[in-house]
């Protein structure tokens, strides 16, 4: 038997109370100032309506939810606030796991890294994903807009590694890291390139130091990290 801590139970709570939140923000995304009744959240989490109404209670308690017994929960604006941000950081995961070409399960394991997202790795993600502002293309999802306090962190960010295809047009970086198979290895070889190589962003694709273009797909160029 494998003894629980304190630390550890409430951690485990707070992750139970975020996967609902975060379900009530999918359910607001659809119908914004709509009350969700428990039976619906209860089918969505695959969990017991008994289940469910404790944990509208437990959050209704903490200030996130309103909840009305036969009329269902509706967010506060607190609980608006920590949906969306939870929603955010699920989404971010996804674009992170769909340009790692992860060949899981995208949505299960974002379920799972979504809680291990702080602010500061947040701030690191938005820069390094270029600041999507959709979820995957698989998904068809919108990318909410992160907190002021996030956003202030991003805009005051001195990181400067960011993937090849986000490069603006005249702007420049070295070859820093790459996210490829085998196959994408033998393409990268072919076009001559080599960490440690300065890259730009020309009008009509890429460049190197001496001015001489190569071609780089659009799928290779999300695989490549460049230092600004």
């Amino acid at each position: 038997m494998r003894f629980v801590g304190g630390d550890e139970l409430n951690g485990h709570f707070q992750e139970f109370e975020d996967q609902y939140l975060i379900t009530m923000y999918d359910f607001f995304e659809s119908n914004p100032g709509q009350r969700v009744r428990t039976g619906d959240l209860a089918s969505s989490l695959k969990v017991s309506p008994a289940s469910a109404t404790e944990m509208v209670q437990r959050l209704a308690s903490k200030g996130f939810i309103d909840y009305q017994p036969y009329k269902g929960a509706l967010f506060t604006d607190e609980g608006l606030i920590r949906g969306t941000k939870m929603k955010r950081r699920h989404r971010l995961a996804e674009v992170l796991l769909e340009t790692l070409s992860f060949e899981g399960d995208i949505h299960e394991t974002a379920c799972r890294l979504e809680h291990a997202i702080n602010d500061d790795l947040e701030v690191t993600l938005s820069l390094l994903l270029g600041h999507p502002v959709n979820g995957p293309v698989t998904f068809g999802t919108e990318m909410p807009e992160p907190s002021p306090e996030i956003l202030e962190k991003i805009q005051s960010s001195s990181s400067k590694i960011q993937f090849l295809h986000h490069l603006g047009e005249g702007q420049k970086g070295i070859l820093h890291g790459m996210l490829m198979t085998d196959g994408d290895k033998a393409v990268l070889n072919g076009l001559g390139l080599e960490l440690g190589m300065e890259l730009q962003r020309s009008a009509t694709g890429f460049t190197f130091a001496d001015g001489s273009g190569f071609a780089c797909s659009p799928e290779l160029a999300a695989k490549l990290l460049i230092r600004c």
